[in-house]
């Protein structure tokens, strides 16, 4: 439908913050309201009330750093009652371009006395310009509750409270699509009164419901989202268990070889996860399981476990991993495991030279190579299977739902289970990982002491080096960690050669410091974590190549330079490396300059060695869609539904979606949902297609 005031221009910038057509005009949640019902006249203001005032600009004035724009901004305004009302912004000099005398405009804020002036003033209030046209539409910015929206480009609050209000005034009401059980069953009002109560609410709505997202609208608008999200995943679930799959054979064989793999009992948590797993394996479709457990909980060796039961059925399994180091990390521990059982395991990835790939490619077309571990070069055209049987795709949030397609399609219908470490909250890990069954390592191994974590600034990093000296000389061995960002392999490299050159030969000359990075090759890696783990030498200087699946219980002592510049997930995944025997083992964290932001996450490890606390506190610091990766980490784009604030509704919508989905009231009931589902499905929510 066309709408008044959206042309060629403003459609663009509506467009670049996702808003196409209509329909998402009317699910642009307002992110705050503001009670501007106490509509006053200058003369009529007291210190200490909330107020709004529509006033003319009479005076501005910007004293202080104006070069910088850190002044102070005075302006003064006077309303018919002939009263006039001091507006004062401390660092506003921007508004120097903005507000002129002139001007009418719509204050909002906290009326004080000014000592300065002796007068009445606002400290920052909010404002609006209004233009001419605004006296027909005033009544929608103030005397009432008031939405606040986030701007499109230069398309501000006041222009989608106009858009809008247009929009339903247009419109005829529309046919609620959610079930009519759902809808009575929750007491939930219709759609059409959803939305206006969503955008413009009603005279008397209680303000602290509205910006906590617990208004009867609010509510039925989440739950709508959530409740859709959730039987598209049920579908997609059950359409997936349909396929057919391999059921492979539980033999007194494959038992016998999973004990002589073994390094050790495993716990009563990796037990329970490896029967669920068995249990899949064994049915006639295929699996589809996500295991979760903290850092250093032994999901490697569950997955281990799982691809012998895929090997002795005469199938390959693929280990798809998101970077080169961990692809790395994980061949050096399966080949370890499987060597005394005569199991090819072979590496592809990127950096492996044209002559190697086409080898190794041969290998795993002849069915010969029994573990094929790589990052994304092993979804390439040219990769074939002679007969997969098992993927295993490890940190899934990193791979697009596609990527993981395309790794299946290279076997007939292939078992999958996906590994994470980042342990999220059960219902966001179910609607995360809408598909999958979910199961959880929740014990770690037996014997291990928590580890503790210090903070040390850079400056007193002498006493640092006392500390693994003491150990070292304790007979215990340390790691000295340079995390790598993304871009910087090269910088972080650089920073572990000098920190290497500094402890070998200034600070622990007598003693044998290792160095590992990314830039070895897979024979220099190789030795050098193998003369640390035999505890040839007693420092590994690395970067963040030891992320994952390094095991040496000797190691307590884990040092993390520039801690303030990473994440608490790679930082709680790195301290993981240490604690894996019976003594104490430490994590020193050692920071240069903290922000606020850096200063809270070093706060949160220094305090909790809880991987679902980290987490959560890591997704609340960045925010969901940050925390989760990319947008094709098949994060649904929601709307109105927000995963860290809604989890109680997301559990509601999903009981109410599995029940519907499981028991329709009538046929035509879930014939009307896969249709609605189908229609926006794609658009909403990227994934794949159900029904």
């Amino acid at each position: 439908m066309y709408v008044k005031g959206v042309g060629p221009a403003r459609a663009a910038m509506l467009e670049a913050k996702g808003l196409k057509i209509v329909e998402d005009l009317l699910s642009y949640a307002p992110f705050r309201y503001e009670d501007r019902s106490n509509v006053k006249q200058i003369g009529a203001l007291a210190p200490g009330e909330m107020a709004t005032v529509l006033a003319e600009v009479r005076t501005t004035r910007l004293s202080g750093f104006r070069r910088r724009g850190l002044g102070m901004f005075e302006a003064t305004f006077t309303d018919p009652s002939g009263g006039v009302l001091a507006g004062k912004w401390f660092h506003g000099g921007y508004l120097n371009d903005i507000l002129a005398p002139g001007q009418r405009i719509a204050l909002f804020g906290k009326v004080e006395y000014d000592s300065y002036s002796r007068g009445l003033a606002m400290m920052h209030p909010e404002f609006e310009i209004l233009s001419s046209d605004d006296d027909r539409d005033s009544s929608l910015h103030t005397g009432r509750v008031v939405p606040v929206y986030e701007a499109a480009g230069k398309v501000n609050t006041r222009v989608f409270r106009s858009l809008i209000h247009r929009v339903l005034e247009s419109l005829p009401p529309q046919n609620d699509p959610l079930p009519p059980h759902v809808l009575k069953q929750m007491k939930l009002p219709d759609r059409w009164t959803a939305i206006r109560g969503l955008h413009f609410p009603p005279p008397d709505s209680d303000l602290r419901l509205l910006n906590s997202f617990r208004s009867p609208a609010q509510f039925r608008l989440i739950f709508e989202e959530f409740f859709w999200l959730e039987c598209g995943l049920e579908l997609k679930r059950a359409r997936a268990r349909l396929d057919p799959g391999i059921g492979f054979q539980l033999t007194d064989r494959v038992r016998e070889r999973i004990k002589q793999m073994l390094p050790f009992k495993p716990t009563g948590a990796q037990k329970r996860v490896l029967a669920e797993i068995a249990h899949d394996m064994a049915a006639p479709h295929p699996m589809y399981r996500l295991l979760q457990g903290d850092v250093g909980s032994g999901k490697t060796l569950v997955a281990a476990e799982a691809a012998i039961i895929a090997i002795e059925n005469g199938f390959q399994v693929a280990v798809l991993a998101p970077t080169e180091i961990l692809a790395a990390q994980h061949y050096f521990y399966f080949k370890k495991l499987f060597q005394r059982l005569g199991y090819t395991t072979i590496l592809l990835t990127g950096s492996s030279t044209a002559r190697e790939k086409t080898q190794l490619k041969k290998l795993v077309a002849a069915g010969l190579a029994k573990v094929v571990i790589g990052t994304h070069a092993l979804l390439e055209a040219d990769v074939e299977f002679a007969k997969l049987g098992l993927a295993v795709v490890d940190e899934q949030h990193r791979f697009g739902v596609e990527q993981r397609q395309k790794l299946l399609e290279k076997g007939a219908h292939p078992d999958v289970l996906v590994m994470t470490a980042t342990p999220i909250p059960r219902t966001l890990a179910l609607t995360v990982y809408g598909d999958l069954d979910v199961s959880v390592i929740d014990e770690m191994p037996p014997g291990r002491k928590p580890i503790i974590t210090k903070h040390v600034e850079d400056s007193r990093v002498e006493q640092v080096y006392s500390f693994l000296r003491k150990h070292i000389d304790q007979g215990s061995q340390a790691y000295v960690v340079y995390p790598v960002i993304e871009e910087s392999e090269t910088q972080a490299m650089k920073a572990a050669q000098k920190m290497h050159e500094h402890l070998s030969r200034i600070v622990f000359p007598d003693l044998a410091v290792g160095l590992l990075h990314g830039k070895l090759s897979s024979d220099e890696k190789e030795s050098a974590m193998e003369r640390f783990q035999r505890g040839e030498s007693k420092i590994l200087v690395a970067t963040t190549v030891i992320e994952v699946g390094v095991d040496v219980p000797n190691a307590t002592v884990m040092v993390i330079e520039q801690a303030e510049r990473f994440g608490l997930a790679q930082l709680h995944q790195l301290r993981g490396r240490v604690g894996r025997g019976a003594e104490q083992s430490y994590c020193i964290l050692v920071t240069e300059k903290l922000n606020p932001a850096a200063s809270e996450r070093i706060r949160t490890l220094v305090e909790s060695n809880d991987g679902f606390y980290i987490s959560e506190m890591d997704m609340k610091l960045r925010g969901p869609g940050e925390f989760f990766g990319t947008r094709q980490s098949g994060l649904p784009a929601l709307h109105i539904g927000n995963i860290l604030r809604d989890p109680d509704i997301l559990e509601i919508a999903r009981n109410e979606a599995a029940a519907f989905v499981a028991h329709p009231p009538q046929e035509s009931d879930l014939r009307r949902a896969i249709e609605f589902i189908r229609d926006h499905w794609q658009r909403r929510y990227g994934l794949v297609q159900v029904g």
